[in-house]
């Protein structure tokens, strides 16, 4: 991939949705894994009806959609069934992004994936920032905006990379357990260093 790519990855209730915003506002194009699982699928896509075959009519919304909370349940509790999810979706998510990266027109692109590192696309990206906070302020940031309990949160914790992991594969990392101009002032700086780097970078 030519384009200069930033990949941009946080635990659950980090605030890189808030990051990717601001991010979107300084005209830089955002490719987004989590839109790129929806569109791939999508009512008529091959890979909706495999989902179909694979688990039964439960998994389909009365709308002919995919019910990704009843999907969910039922490849967190099944190891094999989540393998055989992942080994579906992946490539075709892959494809999505790569193509997503490759048509965007601004001076660097964002990534956006909270699983950056467990799906290996981190390997992609010229710089991996990191939107950093302590596990408590997440606990409490995702039970208020999702209405989650403790325990479903800390579930969906441990299915993602730990803060350790991300932490040892970022080339920058940003701390927020601040309020939202804090944030904002750290992601206009490192703006600011990825417009210099993809300017300086040869092309290819």
């Amino acid at each position: 991939m030519s384009n200069f790519l930033v990949g941009l990855t946080g635990g659950i209730g980090s605030g890189k949705s808030a990051a990717s915003d601001r991010f979107e506002t300084l005209g830089i194009n955002i490719v987004d894994a989590d839109l790129a699982s929806r569109a791939v699928v999508e009512p008529g896509t091959s890979a909706l009806g495999q989902i179909a075959q694979h688990f039964g009519a439960d998994v389909i919304a009365t709308d002919g959609s995919l019910d990704r909370t009843a999907l969910r349940h039922r490849v967190f509790a099944d190891p094999a069934e989540r393998s055989w999810l992942q080994t579906l979706l992946h490539p075709l998510i892959n494809q999505y992004l790569r193509d997503a990266i490759a048509a965007a027109t601004s001076p660097y692109v964002v990534l956006v994936n909270p699983l950056l590192i467990e799906t290996q696309q981190h390997a992609w990206c010229d710089r991996v920032l990191l939107i950093d906070a302590p596990e408590a302020l997440q606990l409490e940031r995702t039970m208020q905006r999702d209405d989650n309990t403790l325990e479903q949160v800390k579930n969906i914790m441990r299915a993602q990379a730990s803060r350790e992991q991300r932490r040892s594969a970022a080339d920058d990392i940003i701390v927020n357990d601040g309020n939202l101009d804090e944030l904002y002032a750290k992601v206009d700086a490192h703006h600011n260093t990825y417009l210099t780097s993809c300017q300086s970078q040869p092309v290819s």
